[in-house]
Parts: structure tokens; C-alpha cells; sequence
């Protein structure tokens, strides 16, 4: 397979990592680990443009689509250099050389050089879903007996992993705050005992949108890493460009577009995969969530016309949200003057890709939001009622008793999720004009039936 290069160097994997390293070093990413230094060609600030100036990857007979290594196992042609790969003295990088496809496979470490591209990072491991990107880089950063500091207000399968699931397994505590309350914060954090501090740059589901740069500043004076997942915002922020130090995603969703792939990305520096590598402690390694080569291969070619999809979901439910707004709706958009987030999200995101797919629709109580979405999908087939996101469809659930569910009622409240809130994933598919018409239909036949439904005040229960 023909290497790639990209607008950084790809890295290099070393064996030489100490034990408990977590590959970050003790100065916001640095490490005393001797790593071959990256050194960029030409910093594109646009991540489209970052990613098209990456040389593209030929097949093996000259293909246009790169090939799909599908084996597992690779071989070699002298006895020596299966010891020398094992050392670490040989690798993919260095010598184009693999030794198992839960290590490294070429078709799955060519899609991660691409999304290392696109966040702005020097390197980028994929997986077989979000959440084993999320929990290997938890288990590599905190380790047994850890201190976390979290947003309250997590998609719920993270919330449950911080919550339940790390302090059973490993001892690891988390203190979960308002991060955007920056003293907060700072009294959540445990100098000397805190690793992590950890958001979403818009939290699943009430699109509060985190101050990275001060959470950047407020994890590293403490001596901890700022982990963010930027799953709602590919390529409408960049956190590693803000100051993150790792970036984790649930490529299922934007990234993939087809609701037909579960993946998951980890992008950071090339020491923290090197370190997660690592054949006797690293958590990719040992874990295994490894991702298969024909996914790979798939996502890689999805890749290229991300921007355009992420410009027209945007795009969309931002007219949505305004029209909403109009109707009374209790709607929530950072794309919107009024939401807290506004004028932060226009600081921090990158140029031209208005302020994401995803808005919500608070209808007070849970029976009324059923109604809705009932007749948004049944009645009039604006969208379809269902979890995940970034489809071409539109894709809404009433995230309280779905994604949001692990989370007890009382944090649920205090995180501002409301029982009647939908969480909408605006799709493409369809004109806009043809969708909002659909949706108009669905809140008549809604309001037929409770007729205070689109009312812009507390709602009561029906």
C-alpha cells in the first residue's frame, strides 16, 4: 500500500513508552519519550481544506479507493524481523511492517491519518465504536483510583461509564459540575489526584456549548488533560485547535452519515497512541475494539463529502430552529441570537459551517412529546423516530427516557433535560420547504388534540 502524506507527518510507533505512562507527558501533551518530532508542511486552519490537501491513497495496482488489507496476520521475510517488530524497532511508519491487524492494520491506520488530519492533531486511532474510543482513553488517562472531573450533562452511556462503571472496576471517582461555571470547575478539581476533565463541545442532549480554551487552561494548570467528544461537531469546532488535549468521537454518526456503521475515533498526540499501543499496558492493545478494515475502508470514502453534508444539516436546522421559534415553539439552537451559547460557538467554530445538525424541542411533558414526534413520523413523515444522529434523515427521540435514560431522574433535572424534550437530528433528505410543510401538518393535528402544545411557557401536564 502506498504511504500517505499527509499535512503532518504520520507518526512514529515506538515500544518505549514506561509503564503507567499516558503518553501526554507532563506539559499539556509533551513527553520525555524520544518520538520522532511532527512537523507540520502547512497548517490548514479550514479541516476541509486540511483534509484535501492530504496526498490521496492509491490502491495497490493503482486503484483511484485505496485497498482493503483484509488480512489479520501479516508475514515476514526473515525470522529477525518479527523480534525487532515486537521490540518496537521496526513498525508500520518507519518500515511499512505489520504484525497483527489488533495492532495496526494499513487500510484502518490510513482512514485514522485522515481524521488526525481533520481535527488538527498529529495522530488518530479508530475503533470499533465511540464508546470503546471513549472508555480505552478513560482507563489509559485516570487509571485505578483517578479523580474525573465531568459535565453534568453527558450523553448517558458516558455518564453511566464515569458513573457506575469505572468507580466498580477501577476506583475512579467523578466529580460531575456545570462546566461552564469556570469556579465550579476549579473547586471540582483535585490537583495532584485529577487526570481528566471531560465535556462534550455540545452536550447531548441540550446543546450547551463548552468553553474549551478555559477548560483547556483550567485542566492544565491543574496538571490534568482536557478530553472532549466533538461527536455533534465535526468540523464546526475544532477542539484540539482550542487547546483539548485528546478528542474522542462516535464516528457511527456525522462521520459515517448512513446510520450503517458503528466506529469510533480516539485523536490526539502520537506519544498517547503510541502509549495505548503498547504490547504490556496499553488499553487499545489489550482491549482490542479493534476496527475492521472493510469499515474502514467505507468511512474513508465518506470522508471527502463531510463538509458538504455538515453545511446542509446546519444549514437546515437552523431555518427549522428560526421557524420554530416563530411558531412559539420552546426551541433550543446555538445558531440562534438568544441561546447563552451563541456568540461563544461563532468565537470558537471554524468558518462556513454554521452551528451544527442538531436542535431541540422542549414540549414540557413527556405524553406531548410523544404526541409530536407520533405524528411527525405516522401522520405526516417529516422524520423517523429513532437514537443516533447525522443521517440524511431526520432522526428524533425523547432523550429522558432513551439516550438519557442512565441517568437518575433528579441529575437528569439538574442537567436541564427536561421529560418532554426531543432531541432532533436534522436530516437533508427532501426539500426544506417539502419537511417544514410536513412538520407545520404534524403540530396542527398536535395542537388538534392539546391545544396549549406550542405554547412558549411552562407546560402542563396533560
Amino acid at each position: 500500500m502506498a504511504p500517505v502524506v499527509a499535512a503532518v507527518e504520520p507518526f512514529t510507533l515506538l515500544k518505549c513508552l514506561m509503564p503507567q505512562d499516558d503518553g501526554l507527558g507532563d506539559d499539556n501533551g509533551s513527553t520525555d519519550v524520544d518520538v520522532k518530532p511532527i512537523k507540520a508542511h502547512r497548517r490548514e486552519s479550514d479541516p476541509a481544506a486540511a483534509l484535501a490537501a492530504v496526498r490521496h491513497e492509491f490502491g495497490e495496482h493503482g486503484g483511484v479507493n485505496m485497498s482493503i488489507e483484509a488480512s489479520i496476520t501479516f508475514t515476514v521475510m526473515e525470522p529477525d524481523t518479527m523480534r525487532r517488530l515486537f521490540a518496537g524497532e521496526l513498525g508500520p511508519e518507519r518500515d511499512d511492517l505489520y504484525i497483527y491487524s489488533r495492532h495496526f492494520n494499513p487500510t484502518v491506520l490510513a482512514l485514522g491519518r485522515q481524521i488526525a488530519v481533520l481535527e488538527g492533531t498529529e495522530a488518530a486511532y479508530c475503533t470499533a465504536s465511540g464508546m470503546a474510543a471513549i472508555s480505552c482513553v478513560m482507563m489509559q488517562l485516570v487509571g485505578a483510583g483517578g479523580h474525573v472531573v465531568a459535565s453534568r450533562c453527558l450523553y448517558g452511556g458516558t455518564h453511566a461509564l464515569l458513573s457506575s462503571f469505572l468507580p466498580r472496576t477501577s476506583g475512579v471517582s467523578t466529580t460531575f459540575v456545570d462546566t461552564d461555571d469556570e469556579a465550579a470547575v476549579r473547586a471540582a478539581v483535585r490537583p495532584g489526584e485529577t487526570k481528566v476533565v471531560y465535556v462534550e463541545t455540545m452536550s447531548n442532549p441540550t446543546l450547551a456549548v463548552a468553553d474549551i480554551p478555559m477548560l483547556a487552561r483550567v485542566a492544565h494548570e491543574a496538571g490534568a488533560k482536557l478530553v472532549v467528544d466533538n461527536t455533534f461537531t465535526p468540523l464546526v469546532v475544532s477542539p484540539a485547535r482550542l487547546g483539548a488535549d485528546v478528542v474522542v468521537h462516535s464516528v457511527s454518526k456525522f462521520i459515517s452519515g448512513g446510520a450503517d456503521i458503528i466506529a469510533g475515533a480516539i485523536c490526539g498526540p502520537a506519544s498517547l497512541v503510541n502509549s495505548m499501543m503498547d504490547l504490556q499496558d496499553g488499553a487499545l492493545m489489550l482491549l482490542g475494539p479493534t476496527m475492521n478494515a472493510k469499515v474502514a475502508s467505507e468511512l474513508a470514502g465518506r470522508l471527502p463529502h463531510l463538509p458538504l453534508r455538515m453545511q446542509e444539516h446546519s444549514r437546515r436546522a437552523g431555518e427549522f430552529a428560526t421557524r420554530m421559534r416563530r411558531l412559539g415553539l420552546r426551541v433550543t439552537y446555538p445558531g440562534l441570537p438568544d441561546h447563552p451559547h451563541h456568540d461563544r460557538l461563532r468565537t470558537m467554530g471554524n468558518p462556513s459551517y454554521g452551528a451544527g445538525g442538531m436542535l431541540c424541542v422542549d414540549m414540557g411533558t413527556e405524553a406531548r412529546a410523544n404526541r409530536l414526534m407520533h405524528h411527525l413520523q405516522n401522520s405526516t413523515h417529516f422524520g423517523l423516530m429513532a437514537v443516533s444522529l447525522g443521517y440524511y434523515e431526520t432522526l428524533m427521540s425523547c432523550s429522558g427516557n432513551s439516550t438519557s435514560s442512565e441517568i437518575a431522574p433528579d441529575d437528569r433535572a439538574r442537567a436541564g433535560i427536561s421529560p418532554g424534550l426531543i432531541r432532533v437530528s436534522v436530516g437533508y433528505n427532501g426539500t426544506l420547504e417539502q419537511r417544514w410543510a410536513q412538520f407545520e401538518r404534524a403540530l396542527a393535528l398536535v395542537q388538534q388534540e392539546i391545544p396549549d402544545a406550542c405554547a412558549d411557557k411552562p407546560c402542563q401536564a396533560v
